[in-house]
């Protein structure tokens, strides 16, 4: 994607490659709104993809990253990843006959991509990862339970690693992809949390999204920072945003305290926050640290 003669191709400007966010629909097999960052603008495009992924597209998309979608393929015993604007495909087989699987990330990187995959096929509870730069699978025996109830957030990649947050009692872990080791995030979690997300740039930045309440119920949401003291050496969360109390309750509202519904992502220095049962999107612009819905 990256690539000059690629860039030059598809940008929409001689100076910048636009990025978008891709809004799709169950009932809407072909078109799909892009959100355009750069004109803060909506177009509805028709997409077409390949045969192998029938439709309805959105009841097997599992995972995505940087312009790049991963299906699930029950019938063909294989995940597919699509490059959308280069339009060519990967096709990855099952690990194991009659594969079953609670959670997929997919990471791409600057040479390729993984697929983190959690299982607890049986009585064993594993973690597999796929990469394309060997085009083989690796797998790691380990506890994946805290993943089983947290399926609509994916891993966030951060620093080599996929971080994950558990339903109460709250924590954060996360999985290193290259030694398939779990840990536990030392950082103390702040108090009187209602929900728990992360988001990450990927390398530089960990970021913490939260409700701050009593009895299930939010009366605030809000951010943190992971940073590191260079003299303990230990990692901390530090308050770097509270979300403007009108716009507070109107998420809360949406969401109808059902926090199992929110989900949090990250695009282009944004923070983006939405619920599944509601067709908009607050996202918080980390550079001039303010927060906007995003246009109907």
């Amino acid at each position: 994607l990256f690539t000059p003669h690629f860039v030059s191709k598809h940008s929409l400007s001689s100076s910048s490659f636009s990025s978008f966010i891709i809004l799709s629909h169950p009932q809407s097999d072909k078109k799909c709104s892009l959100f355009n960052i750069g004109s803060n603008s909506w177009c509805e495009v028709s997409i077409y993809f390949p045969r192998i992924l029938s439709s309805p597209l959105s009841s097997n998309l599992l995972s995505s990253s940087n312009g790049l979608l991963c299906f699930a393929i029950p019938r063909s015993s294989c995940f597919v990843v699509y490059n959308l604007l280069a339009k060519s495909l990967r096709r990855v087989n099952f690990p194991a006959c009659l594969f079953d699987y609670e959670s997929l990330t997919l990471v791409s990187t600057d040479n390729g991509f993984k697929l983190f995959v959690s299982s607890s096929a049986g009585s064993s509870n594993q973690a597999l990862v796929y990469s394309s730069t060997v085009c083989s699978w690796r797998r790691f025996e380990g506890s994946t339970q805290i993943l089983s109830e947290s399926c609509h957030q994916k891993g966030v990649f951060y620093n080599g690693c996929l971080f994950f947050t558990t339903l109460e009692p709250f924590h954060v872990v996360y999985f290193h992809l290259e030694s398939g080791i779990w840990e536990g995030s030392t950082a103390v979690l702040p108090r009187d949390l209602t929900f728990v997300r992360v988001a990450s740039d990927g390398y530089q930045k960990l970021y913490l999204i939260a409700g701050v309440g009593t009895s299930g119920i939010s009366r605030s949401i809000k951010i943190w920072e992971l940073r590191k003291d260079e003299d303990q050496g230990a990692d901390y969360w530090v308050e770097v945003e509270t979300l403007p109390e009108m716009v507070c309750r109107k998420f809360v509202s949406v969401c109808y305290h059902n926090y199992e519904h929110v989900y949090c992502f990250w695009h282009k220095g944004l923070i983006c926050l939405c619920c599944y049962t509601w067709p908009e999107m607050l996202y918080f612009k980390v550079s001039r640290g303010t927060w906007h819905w995003l246009p109907k």
